[in-house]
């Protein structure tokens, strides 16, 4: 197995993405943002969040004996003991994150995906994008009235104040959507698999903002952009996604809610025991 990685900070003040590798496998984390007016029970933050949690994850999944959803599990009630008394966990606005898992494990190679970061995976010569969609389905209509108008006017940023609002109180709870955050139950809603190391070619883990060019521009196929990741590596990826933002400054071609996302993307190629690379 071999790693290549890239990430590049969007528009905020800092990256609230994270990608974290070790000897079984990658972990990409995308931290969710937010807005300046609306309160966080937390004085740690999102980038803390994502730091903490990637290097628990890396340490715990080097465990073969243990599900990568123990290992989410394991991983959020760890953070959780670090935080400090004046950081109220139970509350809505708390850090949270997505989380794209892959660890090799003898002959089998085991993937978790948690909300909308997204696995993208060759299996024997058939790609297929492996992504948790439930934010959409629970909060799809008030996703699409925030995204109404041009991006940077004040309208605009009151509605997604008021979306992210609405997705707090759908955070990890019952009909909602699930997240890594201060809730361990989030693991039991990840999306979990395994795939026959021999057939897997190739996988790319990618933060919602690496994955445009796909799923919100429509430029490239998950083929055509394993085959960038291939020839050209994840920051040439990155570069092209933002080429494209720049072409799109307003955001009325392509609605999103960032105009330049965090982004981040892990490219794993398999090469065959006995082969040479």
């Amino acid at each position: 197995m071999q790693i290549t990685t890239a990430s590049a900070k969007g528009v905020g003040d800092e990256n609230e993405d994270g990608v974290f590798t070790g000897p079984s496998g990658v972990v990409v984390l995308d931290g969710l943002s937010a807005p300046k007016d609306l309160p966080m029970a937390c004085l740690h933050g999102t980038p803390w969040l994502v730091r903490q949690l990637g290097a628990r994850l890396v340490a715990l999944m080097g465990d073969n004996e243990q599900p990568l959803a123990e290992v989410l599990r394991t991983a959020i009630e760890d953070v959780n003991a670090m935080h400090s008394g004046s950081c109220a966990l139970e509350q809505e606005a708390v850090p949270a994150a997505t989380v794209a898992m892959l660890r090799q494990r003898k002959e089998v190679i085991d993937y978790l995906v948690l909300s909308d970061s997204v696995l993208v995976v060759d299996v024997a010569g058939a790609v297929q994008a492996v992504a948790d969609t439930s934010v959409e389905e629970v909060a799809g209509e008030e996703m699409a009235a925030a995204l109404a108008g041009p991006a940077g006017t004040p309208e605009r940023s009151a509605r997604v104040s008021e979306l992210v609002a609405v997705q707090r109180r759908l955070r990890n709870s019952p009909g909602g959507y699930w997240v890594a955050s201060t809730n361990p139950a989030a693991a039991d809603h990840a999306i979990t698999g395994s795939i026959p190391a021999a057939d897997l070619r190739r996988a790319a883990l990618l933060s919602d903002g690496a994955s445009r060019l796909v799923d919100t521009f429509h430029q490239l196929s998950w083929t055509e952009l394993l085959d960038v990741l291939d020839g050209a590596g994840p920051a040439e990826l990155i570069a092209r996604t933002r080429a494209a933002e720049s072409s799109d400054a307003d955001g009325t071609r392509w609605a999103r809610f960032k105009v330049s996302d965090d982004a981040t993307a892990a490219y794993l190629s398999f090469v065959p025991e006995g082969a040479a690379p």
